[in-house]
């Protein structure tokens, strides 16, 4: 391997200065619009989603009230034209200077499904399958918008033919019906065409939104947390409009496969994560410029590996299985048979946690970041049963005990989390020593007989 400094250019700070001010234009808008107001209180009771972390951007006049206004966010770290003004190094919505009545979109999955949830009279502007709908809500001059996007970062909406719509469903079916069981090697070669062809026909930022819709559908299916939360979120009608990060489990030698797939839809490498000495395992973090999307790519690996360009060059097997490479062992390959580990969504966090028990009886595992910027947590794991097959094939190669493997067969393994997160002041890390534990936590190997 090829000895490369771990980039130096993504060191997350928190952005005081712009939180207060993007909480200053919210609380504005939400004193001018009843139905907004009424929206922020739903958000956090009936679903513990807080009304910021759904901002896609705010409209303001740059005069009057907002005099001033635009060298204040300058001072704050946006930048940009004022007309979209981006702040790169924090978690903000875009703020647009304009003139004309104040604005605010909400993120949605489908604006029709808000739309009907909260009985809007309001067309929906945008043909059914397009890259972007909206609905809009005025109460008096203020606009509330909810913002459905696919892959399509501007605020004119895109003339996507009919043929192009129907191209974009049927390769999100595709996406949610590719093989991901039998010969791994193929299936990850299969995955990668399908990718490069649909980017044929769509938009490469289009169908990085819809594979990643099929992911979620994937995992949803397997987590019993994730289809209440998803229930309660669609109560509110904005789907999975607050998700923060997709976690990916890859053993060594699928490493570059997986990470091969992810940048064939537009994601970039982002910071390297490294737990700590003696942690055994390291990620790669990615995200997607347009659509957002932020993938965590956890692998087995030594602090050494973590200084090479392993994401590109690939990790050599090797005779010990770590957290990561057990949970692949006993279940598959994320991006293939087992689907992600845990997705991660924006909430407050205390309320979240408090309604999941009282709603549905679903626990959470103790918190491995409790800072004021970055409060993280797993709800308990999702027990899946194993392939018997999977589990022989590890005993043989001496990669688990006989008691271990007694034990799986007979219990099955977790298999996967929804992960409780809240962050503030634009914080858009992660905490890189805390995590270890409940990577050691969640190992298939500390779990015993007739635990759940």
């Amino acid at each position: 391997m090829t000895a490369t400094p771990a980039p130096t250019e993504f060191f997350w700070e928190t952005q005081p200065h712009a939180q207060r001010l993007v909480d200053g234009l919210t609380e504005t808008f939400l004193n001018q619009h009843a139905m907004a107001a009424r929206l922020a209180r739903r958000f956090d009771d009936e679903a513990g989603v807080r009304f910021g972390d759904c901002i896609d951007f705010i409209a303001v006049s740059p005069v009057g009230k907002h005099d001033g206004i635009e060298q204040e966010l300058r001072d704050a770290g946006f930048t940009g034209p004022a007309d979209r003004l981006e702040h790169h190094g924090g978690i903000f919505p875009i703020i647009q200077l304009l003139e004309g009545p104040p604005k605010l979109g909400i993120k949605v999955d489908r604006a029709d499904d808000f739309a009907a949830t909260h009985q809007l009279t309001r067309p929906v502007h945008g043909e059914p399958g397009t890259r972007m709908r909206t609905v809009i809500e005025k109460d008096g001059d203020a606009e509330l918008w909810a913002v459905e996007r696919h892959g399509w970062s501007g605020f004119d909406l895109p003339e996507d033919s009919a043929k192009a719509c129907q191209r974009a469903q049927r390769w999100l079916e595709w996406f949610r019906t590719r093989p991901r069981s039998g010969d791994e090697e193929q299936a990850f070669e299969r995955t990668l065409e399908l990718v490069q062809q649909a980017k044929g026909e769509l938009h490469r930022d289009w169908v990085c939104d819809l594979f990643f819709q099929a992911e979620r559908d994937f995992w949803m299916r397997r987590n019993r947390a994730a289809h209440v939360q998803y229930r309660r979120q669609q109560r509110v009608g904005i789907g999975w409009a607050n998700h923060d990060h997709h976690t990916y489990r890859s053993s060594r030698q699928g490493y570059a496969g997986l990470i091969a797939i992810l940048e064939a839809l537009g994601l970039h490498c982002r910071e390297r994560f490294y737990p700590g000495k003696g942690a055994g395992w390291g990620a790669q973090v990615l995200e997607q410029p347009v659509t957002h999307i932020v993938v965590f790519a956890d692998v087995d690996m030594s602090p050494e590996e973590l200084q090479t360009d392993f994401p590109h060059l690939g990790l050599a097997p090797r005779d010990e299985l770590g957290t990561v490479g057990l949970w692949c062992g006993l279940h598959g390959e994320s991006m293939l048979a087992a689907g992600m580990h845990h997705l991660e969504c924006t909430f407050d966090f205390e309320g979240l946690a408090k309604q999941l028990e009282h709603e549905a009886g679903i626990g959470m595992m103790n918190p491995f970041s409790s800072f004021d910027h970055l409060k993280q947590q797993f709800t308990e794991g999702e027990r899946w049963a194993v392939d018997p097959a999977r589990v022989e094939k590890l005993r043989v190669a001496k990669l688990i005990t006989d008691a271990q493997a007694d034990t799986f067969f007979k219990e099955g393994a977790i298999g996967s989390h929804m992960e409780n997160l809240e962050r503030n002041d634009g914080f858009k890390g992660f905490n890189q020593n805390g995590i270890t534990d409940i990577i050691t936590e969640t190992d298939p190997r500390r779990q015993t007989v007739g635990s759940h």
